[in-house]
Parts: C-alpha cells; structure tokens; sequence
C-alpha cells in the first residue's frame, strides 16, 4: 500500500500527532513481547467492556504488568486503542487468502476478495463498531477512520483501473469514485450485518450478492461466474 503524505485530514493534521503513535518503539524482543502482550490485552479488553468503559488498570492486569509498564509503549487508553486497530487494518487490507481461483478470472478475484474482507469484519465486528462509535467523538479518530477509508479505495482504484486497462471492465467509469461507492457499499453492509445484527444473510450469500453488484457495476462480462473460489472463514 502506498504511503499517503500528511495533509490536514490524515490523523498527523492535529497538532501532529497520531492516536496510533507509542511513546517509543521497543528496542529489545522483551520489549516487543510486552508491547504485543498489551495490544492483545487491550483487545480483549474494548471487546469485553467497549472504549468508554475500558480503564488501563484493566489492560494492564490482563497483561499481568504494572500500569506503569503501560506508559512505556503508550501515551494513554486512545493510543492503545489504536495501535489495536492498526493490527485490524492491516487483517483486512492484507487478508492471508488461502486460495484464490485463477487469477485471470476477474470475478474470481473479486470474489475471494469480498470473502476475506467479509471473514474479517465478522472476526473484528465488535472493534469496528467501537471504531464507528469513536470515530464520532475523538477528531483523531474520525481521521483514522478517514485514512482507512482511503487506503481501501486506493487499493480498489488500482484493481479496477488494471481491469479498464485490461478490457475487462467498462473504461468509461471513474475508477476512483466507483472504487470508492463499491467499497462503501461492501463495508456497509459488512457493518449492518456483524456489528448491527440486521438481516439473517449467510456469509455465502452476502459474498455472492455483493460480487454480482460489483461485476454488474463494473460491466464485466457475464461469461465469468463466481464460481471456482472456496469460501475462507
């Protein structure tokens, strides 16, 4: 994924600082172990008790290190917040597909990518939620979210511009803003399933439908058929 410079609505635009940024790298594999031990701790924490409640007393003992072991990797609870959303972020930007059907087959790619994307909203519902809910009330956080937007759009602008270039995909349309429109349109309805509990959709079928309305979209041609991938959970 390219790196995006800063500009007043990246999460460095206020005051220049990131939520995600520690107070310093850890320098030694103990350090790291005891950074990765309090992303998970903290993790498990936002998931048990959501953002508002959760106290850094509670990370801490979950971890089983003192609080004040805490303020060597972490300016406070918003920054822990985001360092485990960053582990979040880089699930679904860089899903670990297990397979994917012939990469020559469009649909197929769109399909297994879909599958990821959706495998990994349900496995991260309870912090894309709080993500959501955050996001509307810390301006840092709203410019995470924002960045993460991007990063999804970006990469789905590259694919959908190959595809113009390739022939396979209808040259007349904005590849940014469709890619843009498409992703919104997975991710709302990834949110409105796993995080709101509406509807009963099976993952197969919200895999299957939301390729189709992208293929139809796009224009590809009919002859492909999201047929060849299997399901990754």
């Amino acid at each position: 994924m390219a790196t995006e410079p800063a500009s007043p609505d990246s999460p460095t635009g206020r005051a220049g600082r990131a939520p995600s940024r520690t107070v310093r790298a850890p320098l030694s594999a103990r350090g790291v172990r005891t950074r990765s031990s309090l992303v998970e701790a903290a993790r498990e924490v936002f998931e048990r008790a959501g953002f508002l409640d959760a106290r850094i007393t509670d990370i801490t003992a979950q971890a089983g290190v003192a609080t004040g072991t805490f303020y060597t990797y972490f300016t406070g609870k918003e920054d822990a917040f985001a360092a485990v959303m960053e582990e979040v972020e880089e699930e679904m930007l860089h899903p670990r597909l297990r397979e994917i059907a012939d990469r020559d087959d469009p649909v197929a790619v769109i399909e297994a990518t879909n599958r990821a994307y959706l495998a990994a909203y349900r496995r991260n519902a309870k912090l894309m939620g709080l993500m959501e809910q955050v996001a509307q009330i810390d301006e840092d956080f709203r410019r995470l979210r924002i960045r993460r937007t991007r990063a999804f759009a970006q990469r789905n602008t590259q694919a959908l511009t190959r595809l113009q270039q390739q022939g396979l995909a209808n040259p007349e349309l904005d590849a940014e803003l469709a890619a843009l429109a498409l992703s919104a349109m997975v991710s709302r309805m990834a949110y409105l399933r796993y995080v709101q509990g509406f509807g009963n959709a099976s993952a197969e079928s919200l895999a299957r439908t939301l390729t189709q309305l992208w293929v139809g979209a796009l224009g590809i041609d009919t002859r492909f058929q999201p047929s060849n991938t299997k399901e990754i959970n």
